[in-house]
Formats: structure tokens, C-alpha cells, sequence
């Protein structure tokens, strides 16, 4: 590197420019630091709060980088024949980032400059390849942001939240159930559905780093974004606190209820929340210059109270656990260690739930109590090992835990009932128990991972392994006698019910009585190695190529594998061009292929011996029944119509009969091509372009025909078969079945379901006896499935102003296009959470002709925040986060070409039922009905949703101490628009929901927040 290049480099340091992020450098609770300086000077870096120093040698270039640093401030010295090469540089190391700085004696010539790192950061990041925003600590607290993870991670563009009832986050048009969490390096995803995660309390967290695309092969599963958080620690001063977080019922504005025709459907305004929250902590030395502890216990109260949708019950709950987390450091030598973090997050929730009179407010007698308890236990240990000067290595081996339990005193006595819109109200509570199955579920992972850095002239390698051995042990039923569930739902006579049949005549409502159990232990394992170069190609360029290997083993109740995927190859290239080498305009991109894991819960239903029975009955009315001496509502059963166990019949199966065994993986791949450029010292600009396509989806699919099953060679049906397989719809199938059509499954048959493998067939009725008589059916032929397809484009601009002690402020706007046939793993369309058995592919017209903007397409976003400090105690703080609303679907049931009836784009519109006034002989058959196409997002969208939060924050210092009060306030102009409306229009054939585009989620509510902390 010439001296023009070291003055350059130099420059821009002094003016504030050199404190650029690079390529991810770590999973787990550190950073690096990446400069020049003097051919074979001696390069120092030290951490002065715990002593840490670390010594390496510039190589002939006068290049040197530090890996695997803990997160801090550190102060930078070069020395050249035992003198200082130019003053002391102040860096800041952060998570999963490269601190760029120069140290050279071409700082010294620029004469009156002092280098003493500045406190503005550069946003244009010159060496990164990847799309990430990082977030401490310190910023969330000059800001309104609420206190959780996922409110962090919604900071970032392209992020939004998920609209069912499952919750979430969606990154990049990715479904909610497809992301992965990491802190201090461990996974803490659930593996079970994927659409959670293990949360610590927010005090616990040190900084957040938000991927949101590009991200290194050293991630992997999953096709989503990836949040990356690292908790606090110790260093060689004592500092202790505490914080009270106070967030009352009075400060929450009232929810609104959910009216149609002047009738409340849904009764949300007595619902309410009390928040308490304490903490208190320590850090410090236990030995100065080795040994660090931060210690946290928060004690928590928060007592929440909601009416059921019709306002007949009322349900008090309370919880009080406290959670408490410690991390440990140790710095065995200067080249070695060694660090420890774990927390528990067990918590546990009291329920009663009273009978309820909504129009005088009244709280009744007791129904019934429930108990619910979530959490567990977390650990970590990192052991981290500068072997040379070029050559750094880093051990993770950890645990997760985490619970999932609901019973109640009333579980063998009472059955969870339950009513749909529409169902006639009974005026007492449903049921005598408000807790729905005798759940018992400990989720626990076992992670080791290994990984290397290696600096090698120009090039950068880094590789490593890691493993994940991921168990879930169930037990689960229906409480009540025999095991069964009651819900009602409001129909028309004649109408098609999803897997029952048609409904009698004279009923206005039905009665689906299902009995659901399963239990067993059930284990999958994740094992991955990668190898990346990140190649300097000049001064101004550098190559980011990895590739990573995964493979994934499934294995059901007994122990055996029966989904295994293997050789999953990602391979991932990036670039960056700093387009004039002073650091302060890039061009950048990559692209990149990600595969997602299958969740154990597809272990659990397909693998173990699932009791899944439905059976239908008309509605006949409400039967008041006592419990306890308190009245309570039970369905009067009527005609049976359906009965059904296709879905599990409390067997396990021969699985090689009921999962592909050359299945593909779930993959997407991803391209970017972005511009940022720094305006000033504080003020950067920048735009990205992200195209993500969805490769594969992997779903249960029923295979109702094989090929013995074809009409040509066998018309009369003989070789039916129905078989419920995990598979790759629309893809090659290979299942174990009748290979010689001799009616016994003896080898492996393929099936192209994209051409075949569901039987298309018509169901015939004739009028007999004053009553309609079934007479078989008319088998047409087959179908196949479509193609699942998914793609994401958007253009995201960005503007920022860093943060210099007076005020910041950052900008984005997203504008995007979310359309396919496929959301993922989970249905937001149709609240359907139940990972990767969703209805989508279950037969081949669920998806027919459904290709349109997907249930996370939000056209447009717009996010804001910013912080201004009004003088040396006062600060004021605001964030914006508007989008356009998401589609909205009519969805039928049935279709043109079958008489099964599913969610479908298609809505009966003739001939849908049987006729009211048919005669002696008169026939008719689901060949009669006539449909219309019901396109995805056919209805309009919901309407844009605006949340504003407002913070305004006291701080003062008291010598020793330090006080600081904050008050913000959420949703700051009490919107409660609909996030979520109905979207059947069908809930049977022939048969119109009234609640159809009716709004279910709205915003929360307007809320304020008191926070009071003090520290010493």
C-alpha cells in the first residue's frame, strides 16, 4: 500500500470516517478490529475497563486485524522500534462487526490532528457485503421503543410484524415461522414451530445486530432474517442498580369491541393489563484483570384480565416468577477466554375464569381454573483462542430450554367448548373449563459449534461445524370426558363442511366433536460446516465467497429416522467497491442460496401415533348444564354427517408409505445490489434492491390415487388408496407402496404429482322416501398439485444522521411486491400456525389458480426515529411505523373438479346445494355446482396501519450515582385499525359467512410506560 493511500487513510480517520463495519465476523458476543499500519509494527489493543490487551505484528503490507474481540471500547497503539507510531486511537467494537481504523505515522504528519476515534460512527460500512442494522443499548433507551426483541428487530426496513394469532416477525416477505435468534452465540429458536424464540428481559441486553439479508455462511436454517444479540458483563469497575418499569391498566386506553348490524361479536374493551417490573444488578471484578460477573434478578408482577369473545366470562390471571441471568468472563491469558452466560425465564400463569354479565359488568361465580407455565433454562460456554497472530479459534457448546404446560383442576370432569361467529349466544359461559387440552410439551436443544479465523495475506478464511441435537418430549389430549373438544359453527342446510360431508336439512349451525392426543419423545438433529475467503482483490474491492453444507435427520417416536436431508449445499458470493477509496461511497451485493430445517412438530404428527378423529353432528341447541353450582352451555348433539381420521388414527404408520424418500429441502435464494454514500461526518444516504425467490416448500399433501389406482387399468377404484404424505408438492414423489397392483404395499412406486396422484370425483344424491340418498360417486380421472412459488422484490432507500450527543435520525422507506402461492410454513391467510401441515397443499384445488400478493405483502413502509437531546438532562425521542395493509382473500371451500372441500379460491355461486323442493326420483350430483374463480387478494387490502411512540427522558447525575426517568407513550394517537379481517367467505359450499371482511386482530392499543432507573 503506497503513502498516498496511508495519507487517505489517515484523513479520513481525523475526520471521523474510519469506523467502518465489515463482513460478519462472529456468531457470538464479539468483534474485530482491521487497520495499517508500519510494515512488521507492533500493533496493541486494549480494553482499559477490563484490562484485556492483545498484541499482533502488521505484516509487509502493514496490514493487522484482531478477531473474535468482546463487544467494547478499546484504545489502539502501534509502535515501531519500540517508539509510537501516531497517537492512541479510541475504537468501539461491535457486535458482529470489523472496527476499520488506521494507526500509521501518516497520521502524525497531518500536524495539528489528534486521533482519539470519533463518536460519530460512518454508516458506510466499505468492507461489509451483508444488509444489517445494529442497535445498543444505549440507543434503545433514548428512544420509544417497546421493551422485546422483536420491537428491536422491527427498527430494520424490510421487517415487519406478523398479523394472525401466532405473532411473529417477517423479514423480506418471509413467512413468521422461518427466522433464528441467536444470543452470545446460541441458538435460542423454537424448533418445535419455529415462530418463537427464548427472551431474556431487555435490562440483560447488551446490543442487537438485525440480519436482514446477505448474511455469512456461518448462518444457516433459515430462509427469513437472523437477529444476533449479545447480553452484558463485567469489567474492572463495581457498578450496580436497579430499574422499575410501571406500565398500569389506567394507562391503557380501551380496546374496541367488534360490532356487525349493532351486534358485538367480539369484546375486547374490558381487557386490560397491569405491568410491574424491578430489577436490580451488579457487574464487576471478582479478579482484577481476569474475572468478570454481571448478575441480574428482575422480579416481575403482571396481572392481566379479558372477557371471552361473546363477554359471558371473565378471566383474571397473574404471574410473579422472576427471571435471573449472569454472564461470566474470564481471561485465562491474554490469548485465552473463556465466558459464560446463562438465564432462566421460567414463568408461570394463574387463571380463573368467573361468569360475566358484559351490560352490568358483574363478575359471577368461579368456572374454572388453569395453569400455564412457559421458559426454562439457557446456557452457553465459550472458549476463544488467539493460536497465532494470524490463526484465531472460538468453542460454543450450549443448552436451551423451554416448557410448555396448561392444565386445570377441571380437566377430567369438564370439555373445552368453543363458538364461532354467528352461533346463537346462550348467555352463560361455554364449558366448565376454560383450558383446552392437557398440554405438556419440554423443548431442549444441545448445540456445540467450532469455529476458525485465518488471515492469509489478502485473503481471509474462515470455517467451522456446528451441531444441533434439537428433542421435544410431548404429552397432549383433550381435557374433559373422553378427550373430545366441542366447537359450533354457524352453517346453512345442504352446505359441503371441510372433511364431513353435507350438512342435514333443518340445521342452522354444526357440531364438530374432535378427540385429539398424542405423546412420545422426539429428537432431530442439525449438523453444518462452511468455509469462507473474504479476498481484499485490491484496495477499493473485496470478494466475500463461502459456501456451507447442512443436512437435517428427522427421527419419530421410536427413535428412527424418517426425514433425512443431506449434501444441502449454499453457496454465497458478495462483493463490495468502495468506489473512491476514501471510505465514503460503496456499491455492494451478493447472492446467495438458504435452506430451512423442518420443525419437530412435523415429528411429533407425522411420526408418532397421532389420535386425530372428527366426527360431525347437526346443532340442535344449548343445554344448560351446573358445575360446581355455575351454570355453563353444552352443544345438544343431532344428526351425525361426517366422521373423520385421515389424520391421524392414534397409529404410527409405515412411514416409508407417508414421507417422500427423495425429498427435497426448503430453499430460497437470494440476490441484493445496494448503494450507500456518506454525505458528512454524520449524514449517509443509501438504496438497496432485494429480489428473494422461494425454491421449494415441503407440506403434507393426501395421495388419494397411486398407480394402481389409474382408470385405465383400473376402473372400478380397486387400487384406491389415501395416504397423507410429507412430500414436495407439485415434484416427483417416491413412496413405499403396491408396486405389482397385487394389493400389497412390497416395494417403492413413483408418483408425478405435478400430472397425478389425487382422484377427481363427483358424489351423486337421489331424492328417495322424502329424503336425499347418497349413491356413490363418479370417479373423472386425476389431478396434480401446483408449484409452491414465493417471491419478494423491493427497493429500500435509507437516510441517517448519526448520533454526536445533540440528536439522530433515521429514515427509510420500502416499497415492495410479496406475491406467490405459498406464504411458507404457516398460513397467515387463513390463521393457520401449525408449522409445515398446513391446508395449503392438502389436496390439489387448495392452491389452484392461487397466485397473487401473499399475506405479508405490505406495499409500502415507512419507519422514522430519532432522538434530540434538549439540553444536558433533557431528551425527547420519536418513532414512526406506517405500512399499507395486507391483502384481503374470499375464500371458498370448494371447486370445480371435486367434491372435497378445502379452503379454495373458488366460491359456489349455482347449484350449490341440494334442492329445498325436489320430487320423488329427482337427482343431483357436486358435479352440478357452478364456480367462480375467487382470486388472492381479489377483495382489496386492509387499510394502512400508522404507530407512533413518544419518549421523553430525565437523566441527572448524583456523584456516585446516576438517575434516570423515562416516560413513553405507544401508539401515541390510539389507532385500532384491523391487522386482520375474516377472509372466509365460505365456510361451507353454498353457505356465506356474514363475518366475511369483518375485522378479528386490531393494533393495540394506546399504552404509557414509566421507566425509573438508578445506577451506580
Amino acid at each position: 500500500m503506497n503513502s498516498r493511500t496511508l495519507q487517505r487513510s489517515a484523513l479520513s480517520i481525523a475526520m471521523g470516517l474510519c469506523l467502518a463495519t465489515l463482513a460478519p465476523v462472529a456468531m457470538a458476543q464479539d468483534g474485530a478490529v482491521v487497520g495499517v499500519s508500519e510494515a512488521g509494527a507492533q500493533v496493541t489493543v486494549r480494553n482499559p475497563q477490563t484490562g484485556f490487551t492483545r498484541t499482533v505484528t502488521a505484516d509487509a503490507n502493514g496490514d493487522y486485524r484482531f478477531s473474535y474481540l468482546p463487544v467494547g471500547t478499546y484504545e489502539l497503539q502501534a509502535t515501531a522500534n519500540g517508539q509510537p507510531v501516531g497517537e492512541p486511537v479510541q475504537v468501539r467494537v461491535g457486535l458482529g462487526n470489523a472496527t476499520y481504523v488506521g494507526a500509521s505515522d501518516a497520521v502524525t504528519s497531518l500536524g495539528t490532528v489528534q486521533v482519539v476515534g470519533s463518536r460519530v460512527i460512518n454508516a458506510v460500512d466499505v468492507s461489509s457485503t451483508e444488509s444489517a442494522t445494529n442497535v445498543t443499548a444505549e440507543e434503545i433507551q433514548r428512544l420509544p421503543v417497546e421493551r422485546s426483541v422483536s420491537s428491536v428487530a422491527l427498527l430494520a426496513p424490510g421487517v415487519a410484524a406478523g398479523s394472525a394469532a401466532f405473532g411473529g416477525i417477517s423479514f423480506g416477505g418471509s413467512s413468521v415461522a422461518e427466522n433464528a435468534f441467536y444470543l452470545n452465540g446460541l441458538n435460542v429458536t423454537d424448533f418445535y414451530n419455529r415462530v418463537g424464540f427464548s427472551e431474556a428481559p431487555f435490562d440483560f441486553y447488551q446490543e442487537f445486530q438485525v440480519k436482514t439479508g446477505g448474511y455469512s455462511v456461518e448462518f444457516g436454517r433459515t430462509t427469513g432474517g437472523v437477529v444476533n444479540a449479545v447480553a452484558k458483563s463485567g469489567t474492572n469497575e463495581f457498578h450496580s442498580g436497579g430499574k422499575l418499569v410501571y406500565s398500569p391498566s389506567e394507562w391503557r386506553s380501551d380496546a374496541r369491541d367488534s360490532h356487525l348490524d349493532g351486534e358485538r361479536y367480539l369484546t375486547r374493551s374490558r381487557d386490560t393489563t397491569d405491568s410491574t417490573r424491578m430489577n436490580i444488578w451488579a457487574s464487576g471484578p471478582l479478579v482484577r484483570d481476569r474475572l468478570f460477573f454481571f448478575a441480574m434478578y428482575e422480579g416481575r408482577q403482571v396481572d392481566p384480565e379479558n372477557t371471552n369473545n361473546l363477554g359471558t366470562s371473565f378471566t383474571r390471571s397473574a404471574s410473579d416468577d422472576g427471571f435471573w441471568g449472569a454472564t461470566l468472563d474470564w481471561q485465562v491469558t491474554n490469548n485465552n477466554l473463556l465466558s459464560l452466560m446463562a438465564f432462566s425465564n421460567e414463568n408461570r400463569f394463574d387463571s380463573s375464569t368467573y361468569g360475566y354479565d358484559f351490560d352490568t359488568g358483574e363478575v359471577g361465580d368461579k368456572i374454572s381454573d388453569r395453569y400455564t407455565e412457559a421458559g426454562g433454562r439457557n446456557w452457553a460456554l465459550t472458549w476463544t483462542s488467539y493460536l497465532t497472530d494470524d490463526l484465531s479459534m472460538k468453542v460454543m457448546h450450549g443448552q436451551t430450554e423451554r416448557k410448555d404446560f396448561a392444565a386445570s383442576p377441571n380437566d377430567a370432569a369438564c370439555n373445552f367448548v368453543s363458538a364461532g361467529t354467528g352461533v346463537p349466544d346462550p348467555g352463560v359461559p361455554l364449558g366448565c373449563t376454560s383450558n383446552l387440552s392437557m398440554y405438556d410439551r419440554l423443548d431442549e436443544r444441545e448445540q456445540t459449534r467450532v469455529d476458525f479465523e485465518w488471515s492469509l495475506g489478502d485473503h481471509r478464511l474462515r470455517f467451522g461445524v456446528d451441531r444441533e441435537a434439537n428433542t421435544s418430549d410431548l404429552s397432549q389430549a383433550y381435557s374433559g370426558p373422553g378427550g373430545v373438544m366441542y366447537g359450533v359453527t354457524a352453517t346453512t342446510p345442504g352446505a359441503s363442511i371441510p372433511d364431513a360431508g353435507i350438512v342435514p336439512d333443518g340445521y342452522f349451525a354444526y357440531v364438530r366433536a374432535r378427540q385429539y392426543e398424542i405423546f412420545g419423545n422426539f429428537e432431530s438433529t442439525n449438523n453444518a460446516f462452511y468455509i469462507e475467503d473474504n479476498w481484499s482483490v485490491t484496495d477499493n474491492l473485496i470478494l466475500n465467497m463461502g459456501i456451507r453444507n447442512e443436512s437435517f435427520d428427522n427421527k419419530d417416536g421410536l427413535g428412527a429416522t424418517y426425514i433425512e436431508m443431506d449434501d444441502m449445499w449454499s453457496p454465497r458470493l458478495g462483493f463490495s467497491w468502495d468506489m473512491r477509496g476514501d471510505g465514503t461511497t460503496k456499491l455492494f451485493g451478493n447472492v446467495g442460496r438458504y435452506f430451512l430445517p423442518v420443525a419437530n412438530v412435523i415429528n411429533i404428527k407425522q411420526g408418532g401415533a397421532l389420535l386425530d378423529a372428527r366426527t360431525f353432528y347437526g346443532f340442535e341447541g344449548w343445554e344448560i348444564r351446573e358445575h360446581n353450582g355455575v351454570e355453563y352451555a353444552f352443544p345438544i348433539l343431532g344428526e351425525q354427517f361426517g366422521f373423520d381420521n385421515s389424520q391421524g388414527d392414534g397409529t404410527v404408520g409405515d412411514l416409508r408409505s407417508e414421507v417422500d424418500a427423495d425429498m427435497d429441502q426448503v430453499y430460497q435464494d437470494e440476490l441484493i445490489l445496494g448503494f450507500q454514500q456518506q454525505l458528512s461526518q454524520a449524514w449517509s444516504w443509501g438504496v438497496r434492491g432485494i429480489y428473494r425467490k422461494l425454491n421449494n416448500a415441503i407440506d403434507d399433501i393426501n395421495i388419494t390415487a397411486t398407480h394402481c389406482g389409474r382408470l385405465d387399468v383400473d376402473p372400478d377404484r380397486s387400487g384406491y388408496q389415501s395416504l397423507w404424505v410429507m412430500a414436495n408438492p407439485g415434484e416427483q414423489l417416491t413412496i413405499w407402496g403396491d408396486s405389482d397392483c397385487d394389493g400389497v404395499n412390497d416395494g417403492y412406486i413413483d408418483i408425478d404429482t405435478s400430472q397425478a396422484g389425487y382422484w377427481t370425483e363427483a358424489d351423486n344424491y337421489v331424492f328417495t322416501d322424502g329424503e336425499w340418498e347418497y349413491v356413490g360417486s363418479t370417479p373423472t380421472g386425476q389431478r396434480g398439485w401446483v408449484k409452491p412459488r414465493r417471491t419478494y422484490k423491493a427497493l429500500e432507500f435509507q437516510v441517517d444522521r448519526a448520533w454526536d450527543e445533540k440528536w439522530m435520525f433515521n429514515a427509510s422507506y420500502t416499497l415492495s411486491w410479496n406475491e406467490g402461492n405459498a406464504e411458507g410454513p404457516v398460513n397467515t391467510d387463513t390463521n393457520f400456525g401449525d408449522t409445515g401441515r398446513t391446508e395449503n397443499f392438502d389436496d390439489p384445488f387448495v392452491n389452484l389458480d392461487g397466485y397473487g400478493p401473499l399475506a405479508n405483502d405490505h406495499r409500502h413502509q415507512i419507519k422514522l426515529r430519532g432522538t434530540y437531546a434538549l439540553n444536558e438532562n433533557w431528551r425527547v425521542g420519536g418513532t414512526v411505523d406506517a405500512k399499507s395493509g395486507g391483502p384481503i382473500t374470499a375464500f371458498g371451500v370448494g371447486n370445480p373438479y371435486n367434491w372435497k372441500s378445502y379452503h379454495s379460491y373458488y366460491v359456489c355461486v349455482e347449484n350449490c346445494t341440494r334442492p329445498d323442493d325436489a320430487v320423488e326420483g329427482d337427482t343431483w350430483s357436486t358435479a352440478d355446482r357452478v364456480f367462480e374463480h375467487s382470486p388472492r387478494g381479489g377483495e382489496g387490502r386492509m387499510p394502512w396501519t400508522v404507530d407512533i411512540g413518544a419518549s421523553v427522558t430525565y437523566e441527572r447525575n448524583f456523584g456516585l450515582a446516576n438517575f434516570q426517568a423515562k416516560l413513553a407513550v405507544y401508539n401515541l394517537l390510539n389507532d385500532q385499525e384491523p391487522v386482520w379481517v375474516y377472509q372466509d367467505l365460505e365456510t361451507g359450499v353454498g353457505n356465506r359467512d356474514p363475518y366475511f371482511g369483518q375485522e378479528r386482530y386490531l393494533q393495540a392499543p394506546r399504552y404509557a410506560q414509566l421507566t425509573l432507573s438508578l445506577s451506580y
